[in-house]
Formats: structure tokens, sequence, C-alpha cells
């Protein structure tokens, strides 16, 4: 059974700063930042700034006189114009299997959800979020049945790597025994509707100075913003990984209501098109189970029919159930019929095994703790349903 921690008193938490925070600036922004503040002369803030990323993203360091390579008095001074402080872990759960969950409070009312997922990747993942709550309303996913609330920095983003990485001791970066290898945008929100801040985080995330998490193992999901496709392939090299579900537009217009907006045909161009995609960096499509909806025969003869000609890997995602869903999980048997189909017409087709459920942190489960049911009928909702766990997966 997992278990929960309450962490909202713990005394290292603080309110949220009023001096700007350092961490979750990029390169550029840091530079600026020390010069505009008149901390350091403009002569030596790159240097300086150099200093201060490995401290900050290679030894995650919270205070600066852990700075030890810069004199004590630079030390004052940065201490009382900065802080370097973590936001507020208000619940920290762990579930059966291993899986990590934090309920972070960036501000008030500002909260999201992270999970980490061991055996993931090389080491682990951690699904990170882009936004409090969401606008697209897929009717698969709990995130979606919570209003969007605002976009996250870029600060707020690493600030969820940080915060894991502060969980799983792994400060100094590790060269080699990674316990957090992958990052997964697939959390809270849509990842392409907050681009900007998105790219700067990856840029921090993968800097080889810092944590130093390679772009070939970040991945960034969409629903299928069709225009800024292009631009998330430039601007990142990340990983493209698409939110599908159906094979037909009438079907995804229901499971996925962006689709009414940007429709397959739209959707394939744009996928076909993604910068660097090929057979070493292929797209990856998720699919969800939903008994009687969309696990047909007939509907993976046409998930074959629709990824001709593109570098593509397809996973199965048994449905992840929430309270108050009306959709039910595929049964074993059907997935892997589904799965077979897949495989013989050459796709890799792996059924994700279900991880952290019984803490409401498996896919299509997140939501902010303000808007979530009490935890004893969160329970009894993720007891109910039988949890598919087959040697294939």
């Amino acid at each position: 059974m997992g278990f929960t921690l309450d962490l909202s008193r713990a005394a290292s938490v603080a309110a949220a700063p009023t001096k700007p925070n350092l961490c979750g600036l990029t390169r550029k922004g840091l530079v600026e930042t020390l010069i505009a503040a008149d901390v350091v002369p403009a002569p030596k803030a790159r240097m300086r700034a150099n200093q201060m990323w490995r401290w900050i993203h290679h030894y995650g360091v919270t205070d600066f006189e852990a700075m030890t390579d810069i004199a004590k008095e630079t030390r004052a001074v940065l201490a009382q114009a900065f802080t370097l402080t973590r936001p507020e872990i208000v619940e920290r759960q762990v579930s059966k299997d291993g899986t990590r969950k934090w309920l972070i409070r960036m501000a008030p009312g500002i909260e999201v959800e992270t999970v980490y997922i061991p055996d993931v990747g090389r080491a682990g993942a951690l699904c990170v979020s882009s936004q409090v709550g969401c606008t697209l309303n897929c009717t698969f996913c709990h995130t979606g049945t919570q209003a969007l609330v605002r976009n996250l920095t870029a600060a707020e983003i690493v600030a969820q790597v940080q915060v894991a990485r502060d969980d799983l001791d792994e400060w100094p970066s590790p060269k080699e025994d990674r316990r957090l290898s992958n990052i997964v945008f697939m959390g809270m929100g849509e990842p392409l509707y907050n681009l900007d801040n998105v790219a700067d985080a990856i840029d921090i995330i993968s800097d080889g100075e810092g944590i130093a998490i390679s772009r070939r193992r970040i991945t960034v999901s969409t629903s299928g913003v069709v225009p800024e496709l292009e631009a998330l392939g430039n601007r990142t090299q990340a990983m493209l990984a698409i939110s599908l579900h159906a094979t037909n537009d009438p079907l995804r217009d229901v499971l996925v209501p962006l689709n009414k907006k940007y429709p397959i045909e739209q959707l394939m161009a744009g996928i076909r098109a993604y910068p660097g995609l090929s057979n070493a960096r292929r797209v990856t499509f998720e699919y969800v189970m939903l008994k009687g909806v969309n696990d047909s025969p007939a509907e993976a003869l046409a998930l074959v029919k629709l990824m001709k000609g593109v570098p593509a890997k397809i996973n199965l995602i048994p449905f992840n159930p929430w309270p108050g869903t009306d959709y039910v999980c595929s049964d074993w048997g059907a997935i892997e019929k589904f799965a077979a189909i897949l495989n013989r017409a050459g796709f890799a087709s792996p059924i994700r095994t279900p991880r952290g459920r019984d803490i409401l942190a498996a896919c299509g489960q997140l939501k902010s703790e303000s808007e979530k049911v009490r935890a004893s009928a969160r329970r009894k909702a993720v007891a109910e349903p039988e949890v598919l766990d087959s040697p294939a997966a």
C-alpha cells in the first residue's frame, strides 16, 4: 500500500521568496540578472555566472555559503540580493511499486504534481508538468477536468527536477548510475501552449555542466498543437511524443477535442516534417486503451495504415481510472491482440505497465490537490478496478 507524508509544516520550507530566485534562469538570464542587480561588474558577470551555474545545477546547492570558490564578501552580497530556495513540497507520496509523487506549491494557489517512475528509460523517468491545469479537456484524462490556472515559468519547471533530485539524493550530477535519467513532459498541461518556458527549461536541464540530461533523453508530449511542432524541434531537439488515442477524426474529436482544430491529416503532416525525425529519432505515439472505444482489431489495422512511412513506436497505455470517469480499461487479452497486430506490421508497441495507480500518479491521473477528492474516496476509486499486470508488459 502506498503511503503519504504531509510536509506542509516542515521547518525547512519557506514562504514564497520576495528576492529573485536564480535556480531557474538560463545562462544568459543569470548573467543579465547579476548585472542588472549591480551585484557583479559586467566584465566579471559571465565568469561569476559560470561558477554559480555549477554550484546550482551540478551540485544542487541552496545556500550561497556553499559556493566556496567565490569570495566570502561576494557570497554575502549575493545572499542579500537573491535566493536559491526550493518551492514548497505540500505532499510526498510513495507507491507500493516505488513510484514517487510530489505535490509542489510554486506560489499561493499554484500547485502542480510531479512523478518519478523508477526503471523507465535508462534508469528512471521524471514526469514534469508545464501548466497548472489544462485547456484541452481530453475526456479520459483527470488533469483535463481542472481548468487552466496559468503557465509554469521555466524556473518552476526546472524546480520540479531539482525537487526530485533532492529527494533521490542525486547531487552532484552523476555521470553514471543515475536514478533519474529521463525527463518526460507528460504531466499537467499542454507543453506547446507554453513553448518559450519549456524550451528555456530544456536548455537548463540539458546543459552539460549542470543537470546534464541529454536532449535525446528528454521527451515532449503534445496532443497535437501542429503550428508549434517545427519550433519545438528546432528550439529544443527534444524527442517528440504524440497523444493520439484514435485513428479517425470523429472519435478523436471526442477523446482529444483539440483534434477539431488540428485534425489527424494535419497532425500527421506536421509529424512527418518534425526536425530530426529519423529511424534513430522516432516519434512516440501514445494510445490509451479504452474498452469498447478504441481497442478493436479494426482500430489496430487503421493505426498501422496511419503510421505508414513514419519512424515511430506506439506506447499502448492501459487506461488508469480516476474518480468520476465513465471509461474502463480494455481487457488484457484485447490489449495483447492489439499489440500483436502492430508488431506484425513492424512497429514496436510496448504495453506500458501501470505505475503508481494507488497514489493517482499514473498516466492521465495528475491533478492539483486543491481540485482532488478526499484521500479516502481516492483510495476506494483506485482499489475497485482490477489492476492489469502481465509478464508481457
